[in-house]
């Protein structure tokens, strides 16, 4: 399959790269700095493009049977800066005639209990929260659109560099927790559950999770 990943070059957009070639996919890197990408690969390209910009992600999303956004703010950026991006992806990716998107999300609206969310836990962390609720509204925005075969998935609590195991569950929204109740995957089993997704679809237009 051909795959287009924008934030190619961050922590767990590059194991998405990584998973993705390890299957023999051809893997477009869109990453706004391509002079910065290092990764060499036969089956891989680097695209310039700007998640903020319609044109690029129509570029870079052409021709494509999947694409993965996994952007996060760094450098500064403003958390709401998820939710402004969404705009452009859809445009692009109508633009480009590309229907398949995977959304890497975060674990804040996961449920916890029925209808109450990560995020709106009494002790949910205060440094993660302008970030939760953006990715939130962001979801809200994408749950709006009904001509894109969108999944957003989301990870479990924590999410660190880690070992690729392939073994791990998924859910649709609701948190998974292991038997002492630690919410947790590594970047590399989230990127084999991101690439079965795209392999074999079985969330189109839902939330799902990945963990241990």
């Amino acid at each position: 399959m051909k795959i287009a990943v924008f934030g190619a070059g961050g922590r767990i957009g590059s194991r998405i790269v990584d998973e993705a070639l390890r299957r023999g996919h051809d893997v477009t890197a869109a990453v706004r700095h391509p002079e910065r990408y290092i990764k060499v690969h036969e089956h891989l390209k680097v695209a310039k493009a700007d998640l903020f910009n319609s044109q690029d992600v129509e570029t870079a999303a052409f021709n494509q049977d999947a694409v993965v956004v996994s952007y996060s703010p760094t450098n500064g950026a403003p958390a709401s800066t998820l939710t402004e991006v969404v705009v452009p992806i859809i445009n692009g990716l109508k633009q480009a005639h590309t229907k398949r998107l995977i959304i890497v999300g975060g674990a804040g609206s996961l449920e916890v209990a029925p209808g109450v969310q990560l995020v709106d836990t009494p002790d949910f962390p205060e440094a993660y929260k302008a970030v939760a609720l953006a990715h939130r509204e962001a979801l809200k925005a994408y749950q709006k659109t009904t001509d894109l075969d969108w999944t957003f998935a989301s990870p479990s609590a924590e999410i660190t560099p880690g070992e690729r195991t392939g073994k791990f569950r998924t859910a649709k929204n609701q948190l998974l927790t292991d038997a002492n109740g630690k919410s947790y995957i590594s970047m590399e089993d989230y990127a084999v559950g991101i690439i079965d997704e795209i392999e074999n679809p079985m969330h189109i237009r839902e939330v799902f999770t990945i963990g241990y």
